[in-house]
C-alpha cells in the first residue's frame, strides 16, 4: 500500500511538471478529500480561464484550461454504479443544460488524444445555478460522510456535483 502511495505521488508530480510547461500563464490547483480511515482522493486541474479552442461548449467534452484534470485515489471508489480501482485517472466533463456528465478515463498520458474506449465510467452530474458567475473553473470536495466525498465543480453560472464513495 505504501508503495502505491509513493507511486501516486511521483505520478502526480510528473504530470504537474508536464502540465506546468504548457503555458507560463496556466494556474494549476489541487483539491483533496480524506475519508475517515485516512485514505485520500485528490484532483489536480488547470484553474486558468479557458484558452481559445478550449472553451466550455454545451454538449462537448471539456477540461478546465484545456489540460488534463487528474484524479488520484488511494482507495477503491464507487461513483454511480461503477467501481474505480486505486490509481490515477483523467476526468472530463460534458456540460449540458439540465445536467452535466462526468467521464473517468483510464489514460493519464499528457498531450494524448482522448480515447473513449479508455472510459471507465460516465456518470450524470446534477447541476444548479450559482449566484455569481465564475470566469475560472473551481473544483472542491465536500466530506459528506465517513466514506463519502462529493466533487463540486463550479464554472460560469453553474455548479455540478458527483458523489464518490469509498468501497
Amino acid at each position: 500500500m505504501r508503495a502505491l502511495a509513493v507511486c501516486l505521488v511521483l505520478i502526480s508530480q510528473s504530470l504537474l511538471a508536464c502540465a506546468s510547461q504548457a503555458s507560463s500563464k496556466d494556474q494549476f490547483a489541487s483539491v483533496s478529500c480524506a475519508f475517515d480511515d485516512g485514505k485520500e482522493i485528490k484532483i489536480q486541474y488547470n484553474s486558468s480561464p479557458p484558452k481559445h479552442g478550449t472553451e466550455f461548449r454545451e454538449g462537448q467534452r471539456w477540461q478546465p484550461g484545456g489540460s488534463l484534470m487528474i484524479l488520484f485515489t488511494q482507495t477503491v471508489l464507487t461513483v454511480g454504479n461503477s467501481v474505480i480501482p486505486e490509481g490515477a485517472y483523467s476526468l472530463y466533463v460534458i456540460p449540458e443544460k439540465q445536467k452535466w456528465t462526468l467521464i473517468v478515463n483510464k489514460s493519464v498520458t499528457p498531450n494524448s488524444k482522448y480515447d473513449p474506449a479508455q472510459d471507465l465510467v460516465r456518470v450524470p452530474m446534477p447541476t444548479g445555478e450559482i449566484g455569481q458567475a465564475l470566469k475560472e473553473p473551481k473544483l472542491t470536495f465536500a466530506h459528506i460522510a465517513p466514506k463519502q466525498c462529493n466533487l463540486r465543480l463550479y464554472y460560469e453560472n453553474t455548479g455540478a456535483w458527483a458523489e464518490f464513495r469509498e468501497k
